[in-house]
């Protein structure tokens, strides 16, 4: 059924004064706030009640309600807006929970009902698909979601076992589905695809890929564990779809998004239904739709389908976006979901801590707290959680695989001595960044960074780019700008807190901030040396404060409460044991002279005075070294909306100061939350009913 007046083209809100009126009869559109926000922050205004003659009416799709808006858009001639989920939606199905990153607005009809031309299918049979910026952004974006093993729902780990190649694989869907009944497909279908696929492809294993809402337990699919007998497999458990195409030899499906994405691993599915990417030479159709006569590449189809048809949401900064910033986000929470899901047991954890621990880690399987190794083990040995320990202050006996913590390298406005909250923390299970005697899961990154897509590189290039034009460094205390400084040769020397383990670990002739003054001063005896002492010693927090006597012995200016940022652009050079600052120098162009081994000596972008770790081999590019320092190592959490976030939010928030308050009553709040953090597992047992 449809309106029996032609829809607006442009129902969005762009170049109007005033929201356009959706009115609506489900109650999803009342209750689910996300999708409310996201049709409002569109252009539409949802109502209840009776359209006028400049109202739409309001559908989800082809759901079972959706025949009420039908009817009443007819009744009063009101055009129908249909609404479905995006295709790259949330962690997990609707149906647990999970809020979408997007929306589908449809004025022609619904991609998945091939009996009317929808919207999409509009945009990929008469859309030129010819800019390049945008093809490169599709290409860009299909090696982003599968180097972060994105799909429509993300809640699997990337390295969770698939069957062994090879296979043919058959993927299933669940019963009733609407995406089935109007694509002009039935139960029969699936099994006269089964069948085609064991005929084809005859002595070949066919693994069946189970729903996520099968998974799930919300609705039954077509096949199940019965039909996994001779050459069958049934496959019933979350794994990553690029890893399972990755063993096909070929893909099969009805109308399944899983076909969509399987086009962009190299195959070309043989699809059994009419759904919308099925019809422009990508795929093979056992039902073709006559009037899709278009060929179309895959970064055109990837093009119309992910950045010209969905309107998606950035719920971070409450405000619709990019693909791009999608995909920055749902990397974030896959990324957190991954490696949080089995949860913690936590050893060495300051009380005032434990809070800002709770929020990073905490979710979705909890972070408990306890007083000695052989309690943790237990507790961990009993739930399958895994430990967790501040770096500092771990034993050298930790078994092996116990994570480290440790502040990441943006991450505050404000020291951790202070008590400031961090929006960055790094989780390493095989050392820590800063102790190169053992190997840490830096490292790895760095040297694996030789191997990163294009479109990473080009994200660290972005980043590089930002974080250099916004001044941000590692504590952003919001100094004043460089003092008056000498003219010359300018080295800048940055102290450093003397018992830091850095120094402890990765220093050796020079391991202290008069000697370093004094060995920059020997290898310069003419360059105007610049002593920029360390923040926590200046606040009398930590050793490793100079007289003044003592520093001008040596430097030509000690520049105390400077915004370090601004020290770097107005040098020439930067000498270091290992600071921060030689990382924060690299990315302004600036050579950087190592006395140390800090994580960022020995890759080739530095000059190392000091014993490098031989394993140290790779040279990747300043993006590479970026990337895997402040993208693939941390984790960020951003402090507005509590959720876990992208570095690029995380720099933003940093830069604008959109920070929660931290004055002396938050930091005494905080001692007194992080003491009671451990025991939130109680407060969760008691709450269930």
């Amino acid at each position: 059924m449809t309106a029996a007046r032609h829809p607006d083209p442009d129902p969005s809100a762009a170049g109007r004064e005033s929201p356009r009126r959706l009115f609506v009869y489900n109650g999803g559109f009342l209750t689910q706030g996300r999708i409310r926000r996201i049709l409002s922050l569109a252009g539409w205004d949802v109502s209840l009640g009776a359209p006028g003659p400049e109202d739409w009416v309001g559908v989800w799709g082809k759901s079972p309600t959706a025949p009420r808006g039908e009817a009443v858009a007819e009744k009063r001639d009101a055009p129908i807006l249909r609404v479905e989920d995006s295709f790259l939606r949330s962690l997990g199905p609707g149906r647990d929970g999970e809020p979408p990153l997007g929306l589908n607005l449809d004025t022609r009809g619904v991609h998945f009902d091939s009996s009317t031309p929808s919207d999409l299918e509009h945009l990929l049979a008469t859309h030129p698909l010819d800019d390049t910026a945008l093809l490169d952004r599709a290409r860009a974006a299909i090696e982003r979601l599968q180097a972060a093993h994105l799909s429509k729902y993300y809640a699997f780990d990337p390295d969770d076992p698939v069957p062994d190649a090879p296979y043919v694989l058959v993927i299933d869907q669940t019963r009733g589905d609407a995406s089935i009944t109007f694509d002009g497909a039935s139960e029969a279908t699936f099994r006269e695809m089964l069948v085609f696929a064991q005929t084809e492809h005859p002595g070949t294993r066919v693994v069946i890929k189970s729903h996520p809402e099968t998974l799930s337990g919300h609705r039954p699919g077509h096949f199940g564990p019965a039909d996994a007998t001779g050459t069958i497999d049934f496959l019933d458990r979350p794994v990553s779809p690029w890893r399972l195409f990755e063993g096909a030899t070929a893909v099969y499906a009805v109308s399944s998004q899983l076909g969509f994405e399987a086009i962009f691993a190299g195959h070309k599915p043989r699809i059994f239904g009419q759904p919308f990417y099925a019809g422009w030479g990508l795929t093979q159709d056992e039902y073709p739709v006559a009037r899709r006569e278009r060929h179309l590449s895959k970064a055109q189809l990837f093009a119309a389908a992910m950045i010209l048809y969905p309107t998606w949401y950035d719920p971070c900064r409450d405000r619709l976006c990019e693909l791009e910033t999608v995909i920055d986000i749902a990397g974030a929470e896959a990324r957190a979901w991954r490696e949080d899901r089995h949860g913690y047991v936590a050893l060495g954890m300051k009380p005032w801590k434990r809070r800002h621990l709770q929020a990073f880690f905490g979710r979705p399987s909890g972070l408990t707290h306890a007083r000695s190794l052989a309690t943790a083990q237990r507790r961990a040995d009993r739930t399958g959680a895994r430990l967790m320990h501040w770096a500092s202050t771990a034993p050298a006996d930790l078994p092996q695989g116990t994570i480290r913590i440790e502040d990441g390298f943006l991450r505050s406005r404000g020291l951790g001595a202070d008590l400031v909250p961090p929006v960055s923390l790094v989780a390493d299970d095989l050392g820590i960044y800063y102790d190169p005697t053992r190997e840490s899961r830096l490292e790895r990154l760095i040297a694996a960074s030789v191997d990163l897509h294009k479109s990473e590189l080009r994200r660290a290039e972005r980043l590089i780019r930002s974080l250099t034009d916004l001044g941000l460094s590692k504590y952003n205390l919001g100094q004043p700008g460089q003092p008056g400084l000498p003219d010359g040769h300018r080295i800048l020397v940055p102290g450093q807190v003397e018992d830091d383990a850095s120094i402890r670990l990765g220093c050796d002739e020079v391991a202290g901030n008069l000697d370093l003054l004094r060995r920059v001063r020997a290898e310069n005896p003419d360059a105007v040396l610049i002593y920029k002492p360390h923040p926590d010693v200046e606040a009398g927090l930590r050793p490793g404060k100079l007289t003044t006597e003592a520093a001008l012995s040596h430097a030509d200016i000690i520049a105390s409460r400077t915004d370090p940022a601004a020290l770097i652009d107005a040098a020439d050079e930067v000498w270091t044991m290992t600071s921060l600052l030689g990382f924060e120098a690299l990315l302004r162009g600036k050579p950087v002279t190592t006395l140390g081994a800090p994580f960022y000596a020995g890759w080739g972008l530095t000059r190392d005075l000091c014993k490098i770790p031989a394993r140290r081999q790779a040279r990747p590019s300043l993006p590479g070294l970026v990337h895997a320092t402040l993208i693939g190592y941390p984790r960020y959490l951003d402090p507005v909306s509590g959720r876990p976030c992208p570095v690029e939010l995380a720099a933003e928030r940093l830069a604008r100061g959109d920070l929660p308050a931290t004055g002396s009553m938050h930091r005494l709040l905080a001692r007194l939350q992080g003491s009671f953090a451990g025991l939130a597992p109680l407060w969760r047992r008691r709450r269930v009913r």
